[in-house]
């Protein structure tokens, strides 16, 4: 493959976007919480890979860490500051939960929703550089190797990140986990003695839900090949 991909064959390059556009799709939106942005960082990902096709190493493994680290330079300057991932962010996980409820939803279906909607604001709380690794090792599944080939960077300094990044999203995941006791131990308007019942944000999502949005939040499948 990485022969045919240097050699510009158009048959090798219709097989290496069947076989991840859906991952650079997926990881595109990690990064800028915005699936029309992360329909246009997917298309100019391949776009650039043809264009970087001569630099391509014949010999190695998996193209897909390749194609990864193009799609987060793509996306890194589509979302250069904080701010504006965390407005989109914020906005993405408002869309997710706010859907009208049906009696006939399917429990999984709504689980995969609310998982993204948490996972969007746990990687609004990081920032970009952090945001990064966590994508490419935790959900992609790249080891610190390919995962600094990606991004250009030393492995040391991935593991750092990645450090850095666990750390944060577990003292998030500790902070989330004690709020609802502390709201439930909260007097309620009703007089002494009664709790407050914690209300559901939002409703439960809709059945139609596009496939890549269910499972922008789990590991891709496609394995290093």
């Amino acid at each position: 493959m990485r022969t045919r991909v240097r050699a510009g064959e158009s048959s090798a390059f219709a097989e290496l976007f069947d076989s991840y556009a859906r991952a650079v799709y997926n990881h595109a939106f990690r990064l800028t919480a915005d699936w029309s942005v992360a329909e246009d960082v997917m298309a100019a990902t391949f776009l650039e890979a043809w264009k970087l096709r001569d630099r391509v190493d014949p010999e190695g493994g998996s193209l897909r860490p390749w194609l990864l680290g193009i799609a987060t330079n793509t996306a890194r300057n589509q979302y250069r500051s904080n701010r504006r991932y965390r407005a989109a962010a914020n906005a993405a996980a408002a869309a997710e939960l706010s859907v009208a409820d049906h009696a006939d939803e399917v429990a999984d279906r709504v689980d995969d929703r609310r998982r993204l909607a948490q996972a969007l604001t746990a990687l609004a709380a990081l920032r970009r550089p952090e945001r990064e690794v966590i994508t490419l090792c935790l959900v992609e599944g790249l080891d610190y190797e390919a995962a600094a080939q990606a991004l250009g960077i030393a492995v040391g300094t991935v593991a750092s990140r990645l450090s850095r990044a666990r750390k944060k999203l577990r003292a998030l995941a500790e902070a989330a986990s004690a709020r609802p006791v502390a709201e439930a131990a909260r007097p309620s308007a009703d007089g002494p003695g009664k709790k407050v019942r914690g209300n559901r944000e939002g409703g439960r999502p809709a059945r139609q839900t596009r496939d890549d949005r269910n499972n922008a939040t789990r590991p891709a499948q496609e394995g290093n090949r």
